[in-house]
Parts: structure tokens; C-alpha cells; sequence
């Protein structure tokens, strides 16, 4: 399962970067622009075949892809004849939507995986009262029902294990009273005091049935306790819920990307703790992280919904991450090109404004140093947070 684990997130990974590449690509070409090369992998060529002016390959090993766009800076020598054709000859407003082009593509897969995934297999929905989990045993303190500890001899029968509930069960009734909701029916059993009897409506595989059983107490632990857990369950969304599920994934990982920025000096050594897996801001994760989670989905012994909608959804996040990364304005990333791209034209405005000639294309060999050495950073973060995965992987449970 780690093996095709590792296939599909691979296969998914570079299916995304030659989608990256074929935004640059398409919008180059649209504008007039000359890409003479769109290879798919790197290193030597297995096979390959010219047309309209580009040629078009597959190179021997698969790890990415890459578009040759003639003319990206002013420092690349270019045949006349070809100038006219050139990336760095374009207005400005082309250029831009050649670079934002290749995030774009990361974003639109994303949104596609997600509102896939939220209208053909559904959401996670609390909205539920069926059981996940039916405790066999009282705890005998706050700490060990919340560490899950094991029962032993000394513990008393859990009263949903005593009522007879199973895991499945969905509640109709507490005490009479209708429930439709998990909070509802947690509501109802906290303001019975411990010790009481209670009587309990069960649909049971279409079953109805009346369970009876008394309310105990864990020492250090407000209200009653009865013993049981909700169940995950996955619902169907409507397009429209589809949608705003779209946006609050996109939300929730850009967010999720600034707190851990935001946070990084921290979180660093949290990477190589015991205690990662339970820490939100160390579980940022590498392409072998990532790879490693798909592994762990397909084994675990869960229904193929949750498998599938955790394997897509995955995808989907690494796509935006990259998506947002590769806006960084650093080169050689695409945002530091459209930043260049953007202090060029305005400079050529205020040029303009004050009467004096256009200063002309940037010169990269002045932006170079700085955003090179913040490149090189970023790297090093990059190579850290893989051995983290490496040495110490993050249990997706």
C-alpha cells in the first residue's frame, strides 16, 4: 500500500506540473510568443516530434516537465528574426497572464478535485446522531478517558455498552425526547444528573428499538457520561454547498499556509518531536510527507469513500500550497518574474510621466543576489521539513 500510495501521489504530482506548465504554455503561444520546446521529464530524450514551430517530448526521467518560452529576460541571446516573437517583447499585461498562468492551472485543479469530491462522494457531516463509538468502560479520571486508556478489572461497565448500544446505532430519543442532532443529543444527556435512568430510541439497520440503562460519572468530568462517540458520516452536497465547500478549502489552506509562516521559527523544531502528529503547525509536510499520507489512506481500514475523498483532497491542497508558493517573489519562481514584469512598467510609467525615455527591461543580474540568496532559504526548508518526514513521519491516524 506505501508503494501504490507513492504511485499515485507521483503520478498525481507530476499530472500537476505538466497542467503548470501547459497554462505558460498555451497562454505563450495564444499571445504569439515562440515556445519551441514543451518536454515532459528531464534528462536525456526518449522521444519527440516537431510541429506548428515547438517540439513536443517525453525525456527519460519523469519527475516534472518544463516550456521553453523564447526571450524570458533580457539576458538570453536571441535571433533576430525571432525577437519580434519573444516573451520579453510582449506588453506587460501579456507577460503577466503567461506567468499567472501556471499557478492559475494549480488552482483551477484544486477546485475541481474539491468540488468533485464534495458532489460525487460528499462531505464530512456532524450533522448526525448515528454512533461511531460505544465505550465498554467508565474511565476513572478525565485524563485517561481522553488519553484512551485501556479498561481494566477495576473499571465499571460503560452505560451505553450496559444499554446495549453498538456501533452504527442511530438515536432517535433520550429520555422521550426527540433528537435530529449530535449536539442535541449531548445537550440532553448533560442535564441529566449522573446516576439516572434513561431511556434511549435506537434505529437499528431500520429496527427501532427502546434501549434503558443508567448515566454514570468520570471523576473530574462535568455531567453525566453515557459512552459513546459519533460517527463520521459523508453526505452528498448539493452544487451550490459543492461550491462553498470550494471556497472554505481554499480558505482553510491558505490560512493554514500564513499561520505557519507566521509561526515557522516554533514549529521548526516541532518537526522532530514525539509529538507532531498532534501539532496542526508541524504537520506541514514534503512531497515525501505527502506520499507517505496517500500510503497510509489506502490502508486504513475505512470505507473507500474516506479513502478517495482524503487521497483527492490531498491532492487538492498540495496544489493550492504550490499554487501560492510559486507566487513568492523570489526568482526563480513565477512571482518573481511578474514582480520584475510589474517594477519594469512602473518605472516606464513614471519615465514616461517625467518626459524621460523607458529605462527598458529589468536587469536581472541586480535582482538576482538578493532573491537568489531567499530562494536558497527556502530550499533549505524545504530539504529540513523532507528528513522530518523522512526520520519522523506524521501518523495521519
Amino acid at each position: 500500500m506505501d508503494l501504490l500510495g507513492w504511485l499515485i501521489f507521483l503520478v498525481a504530482l507530476l499530472f500537476s506540473v505538466m497542467l503548470h506548465e501547459t497554462g505558460h504554455f498555451v497562454m505563450a503561444k495564444r499571445f504569439g510568443m515562440k515556445a519551441p520546446r514543451f518536454m515532459v521529464g528531464f534528462g536525456p530524450t526518449l522521444w519527440s516530434t516537431t510541429r506548428g514551430g515547438t517540439e513536443y517530448g517525453i525525456k527519460a526521467i519523469p519527475l516534472g516537465g518544463f516550456t521553453k518560452i523564447t526571450g524570458m529576460t533580457a539576458l538570453e541571446d536571441v535571433d533576430p528574426e525571432d525577437e519580434p516573437h519573444t516573451f520579453r517583447q510582449a506588453p506587460g499585461w501579456q507577460r503577466l497572464i503567461v506567468l499567472v498562468a501556471g499557478s492559475f492551472m494549480h488552482f483551477v485543479l484544486a477546485a475541481v478535485l474539491i468540488f468533485g469530491v464534495a458532489l460525487g462522494i460528499g462531505i464530512e457531516s456532524d450533522n448526525t446522531t448515528q454512533l461511531g463509538a460505544v465505550a465498554t468502560c467508565v474511565a476513572p479520571s478525565v485524563t485517561a478517558l481522553t488519553n484512551g486508556a485501556p479498561c481494566t478489572a477495576k473499571d465499571a461497565k460503560a452505560p451505553a455498552a450496559a444499554a446495549g448500544l453498538k456501533v452504527g446505532d442511530q438515536v432517535t430519543s433520550f429520555n422521550g425526547v426527540k433528537v435530529s442532532s449530535w449536539d442535541q443529543l449531548s445537550g440532553a444527556i448533560l442535564d441529566v444528573k449522573p446516576g439516572s435512568e434513561v431511556t434511549i430510541g435506537v434505529d437499528r439497520g431500520g429496527r427501532p428499538l427502546t434501549l434503558h440503562t443508567k448515566l454514570s460519572a468520570v471523576p473530574g468530568r462535568p455531567g453525566a457520561y453515557l459512552g459513546i462517540g459519533q460517527a463520521t458520516v459523508i453526505q452528498s452536497a448539493s452544487p451550490l454547498a459543492a461550491i462553498n465547500y470550494v471556497g472554505s478549502g481554499f480558505a482553510q489552506e491558505i490560512t493554514g499556509s500564513g499561520g505557519i509562516v507566521a509561526h515557522l521559527r516554533t514549529e521548526i523544531p516541532l518537526l522532530f518531536s514525539s509529538h507532531r502528529s498532534h501539532n496542526a503547525g508541524a504537520n506541514v509536510t514534503s512531497v515525501v510527507g505527502a506520499a507517505d499520507d496517500t500510503g497510509q489512506a489506502l490502508a486504513a481500514n475505512v470505507g473507500w469513500e474516506y479513502k478517495a475523498s482524503f487521497i483527492l483532497l490531498l491532492i487538492a491542497s498540495v496544489n493550492i500550497a504550490v499554487g501560492v508558493a510559486n507566487q513568492l517573489p523570489l526568482l526563480p519562481l513565477d512571482g518573481g518574474h511578474e514582480w520584475a514584469v510589474i517594477w519594469e512598467r512602473t518605472r516606464a510609467r513614471i519615465a514616461r510621466r517625467r518626459g524621460r525615455p523607458d529605462p527598458g527591461l529589468v536587469d536581472y543580474r541586480k535582482l538576482a543576489p538578493v532573491s537568489l540568496s531567499l530562494f536558497a532559504l527556502l530550499a533549505v526548508l524545504i530539504l529540513i521539513i523532507t528528513y522530518a518526514d523522512i526520520v519522523n513521519p506524521v501518523n495521519i491516524g
